[in-house]
């Protein structure tokens, strides 16, 4: 049986504290600014103060696999950062670097109020204070501003001067920044209080020293050491588990460290700086429609990216493997999990980055080929990963007529099918594998062959988070639909021109008047993309109220032929006839008949009319059930 990695040993504060001075223990990169505030400091020092817990360090030995770039605790003199860590601090930042400034550094700490306002604070322990048990012990910490004097009524009075050290001595207030070193404050204040009669007063001071001083010099803190043999895997799950209220770690940030060490500035390449466009904004930008903000493509995140990179290098190891003669268990997985990302080389990003980057920009393109324009609208964020990578390796060949029909319907098999809503790890590699094979003449993706859309599913569609809702909607629009009231197709610009989203064809009012259940009337059957204008024309009225007012026309809007108009309807999959009349329950069998095939073409697969799915069922999606650690064949 494996031993464990890492011991728990109780370690002086002083040790640490200077130990973080000197840069042998320091921080590794990814780990956010010092950022407490002034109460909570003094809490923490009012803790230590009363020998009380404050929690347990965690730490990682140097000279591992993990090889993160370290930086020093804020505060620490210029010279710690020449000095190569011996450990780097995983949990417990904020506490040291607090307890830091003000006990060992001996300077004035800028911290934040509890509103968020910068100031400059020196820490005083009220000994008289400190010494009454009837007194909360963080009442007995001050802190004064950088000329260590409080005044009030706007800086008219003065509360409490401390600007020199006889004034400390005689307001018996001790500072913070000498806790561990009060020998010669000790000696100035008893020649203060010398003679006799203020004995008491030094005897006060003695009890200070060994109630609240001593406690400080003798407290230890439980540091748990991650030998240097830990994982890259191991760090990163136990930094997210201790750091339940801090900073959520992703495995961005772990390999933005990584890298850094070999003096790659990761975060400049998503994030970019003043100079230079990083490439998050750049892909936030792609077709960004004039007057919006960003583009379909701006949701991608960094470990998306870094997936999609991941694919390629894994892949790579595995068909090296192959050539050197391996076969079965021991050819390694394509993938892009964590452990993957993990382990992902600096040479492997800078090989595929620009490659990558100009897949998710096709990616864009594809989508909108799809009429799918904006985020609010796409089906799932987590296909975007795989269909960049595939359009990345496969280049400019997925213009080609045959290969651009065979992407459209991996694609809507994975939105119909409802296979990217959870688990989508061992998906996003297969597909990756698979795709590009199948489209140089090999079988059929997993993702077509698995994928089974239900007949009765189209009853329960009724919300946006179901990713096949907002696939009817754009089906609808890439077959042509046409807008009631103008006739024109929803294209890129009359998208956004006028406003368009998805609307009630027999309205929700006249819906309701009928009695007709909202679990009925909400559903995708009784939905159509129109513009703003046409839905506020239709209103709350009969179909053929509305119908009519279209022909009629008025005097902003030409009246319609009713020829013209029945085709209008009909690019929507919708029978005039039935509308006319009012017919709702006819309608709404039709138009269900007339989606699913729309749904078979798109898919190339015959709808399945079994069981009815329930509503919720796939709010992002059906489970993906495959293992994620699963082998990828070779393509």
């Amino acid at each position: 049986m494996a031993g464990s990695t890492f011991q728990t040993n109780p370690i002086d504060l002083h040790k640490l504290l200077d130990d973080c001075h000197r840069g042998i223990i320091q921080l590794p990169d990814f780990q956010r600014s010092w950022v407490w505030d002034e109460d909570r400091i003094k809490s923490l020092v009012a803790s230590v103060s009363r020998a009380f817990p404050v929690g347990a360090l965690m730490s990682l030995d140097t000279g591992g696999p993990v090889n993160f770039k370290p930086r020093p605790v804020e505060g620490a003199p210029p010279e710690a950062k020449g000095v190569s860590p011996q450990s780097l601090l995983l949990d417990g930042q904020q506490r040291m670097t607090s307890l830091y400034q003000v006990t060992l550094r001996a300077k004035v700490v800028e911290t934040v109020t509890p509103k968020k306002k910068k100031v400059k604070r020196w820490f005083y322990i009220d000994i008289r204070k400190a010494l009454d048990p009837s007194i909360d012990r963080e009442e007995a910490i001050v802190g004064l501003p950088e000329d260590k004097i409080e005044k009030a009524d706007f800086g008219r009075i003065v509360k409490l001067d401390l600007s020199s050290a006889h004034k400390e001595y005689a307001a018996l207030m001790y500072p913070v920044c000498q806790v561990f070193d009060w020998d010669k404050w000790q000696d100035g204040f008893d020649n203060y209080w010398r003679g006799d009669q203020h004995e008491s007063v030094r005897e006060e001071f003695r009890a200070f020293k060994r109630q609240i001083l001593e406690n400080f010099k003798y407290y230890r803190v439980p540091v748990i050491t991650l030998d240097r043999s830990t994982s890259k895997e191991a760090v990163c799950v136990v930094f997210e588990k201790v750091n339940t209220g801090g900073k959520a770690l992703d495995a961005f940030e772990l390999v933005t460290a990584m890298y850094a060490a070999s003096g790659h500035e990761l975060r400049k390449d998503w994030y970019g700086d003043d100079q230079v466009k990083g490439r998050h904004r750049r892909l936030a930008e792609t077709l960004r429609p004039a007057g919006e903000e960003i583009g379909i493509i701006a949701g991608v995140g960094n470990t998306d990216f870094l997936q999609a990179i991941s694919l390629f290098f894994t892949r790579d190891r595995r068909r090296a493997a192959e050539a050197a003669g391996k076969r079965g268990k021991e050819l390694p997985a394509v993938s892009e999990n964590r452990q993957a990302l993990l382990n992902l080389p600096l040479d492997a990003y800078k090989q595929y980055e620009a490659q990558v980057e100009r897949g998710f920009v096709q990616a864009a393109k594809f989508l909108h080929m799809l009429h799918i324009y904006r985020i609010f609208d796409l089906p799932y964020q987590s296909q975007i990963v795989p269909l960049a990578a595939i359009l990345a390796d496969i280049g400019d060949a997925w213009e080609h007529e045959a290969n651009r029909a065979k992407l459209v319907q991996w694609y809507w098999n994975g939105v119909f099918g409802e296979l990217y809503g959870s688990a989508v790890e061992s998906r996003i590699a297969r597909d990756f594998m698979e795709v590009p094979a199948w489209l140089r003449g090999g079988p059929e993706p997993s993702t077509i062959s698995e994928t089974l859309f239900r007949a009765d599913r189209l009853k329960t569609m009724r919300m946006r988070l179901s990713a096949a809702y907002k696939g009817v909607n754009a089906l609808l629009m890439k077959e042509g639909a046409q807008d009631f009231r103008s006739g024109q197709k929803f294209d890129h610009t009359v998208f956004f021109g006028e406003n368009v989203d998805i609307h009630h064809i027999f309205p929700q009012d006249w819906c309701k008047t009928n009695r007709i259940k909202p679990d009925v009337f909400d559903s995708i059957i009784n939905k159509t993309p129109l513009s703003y204008r046409t839905n506020r024309i239709i209103g709350g009225v009969a179909p053929s109220q509305y119908i009519a007012k279209l022909e009629s026309g008025n005097e902003t809007t030409p009246a319609i032929d009713d020829e013209r108009l029945d085709t209008y309807l009909r690019s929507h999959l919708i029978d005039p006839a039935l509308l006319r009349a009012d017919n709702f329950q006819a309608f709404m069998e039709d138009r269900q008949a007339r989606l699913l095939s729309l749904i078979e073409q798109a898919t190339g697969k015959s709808a399945y009319t079994g069981g009815v799915a329930e509503e919720g069922e796939d709010a992002e999606g059906d489970e993906d059930t495959v293992e994620a650690e699963l082998t990828i064949a070779a393509a």
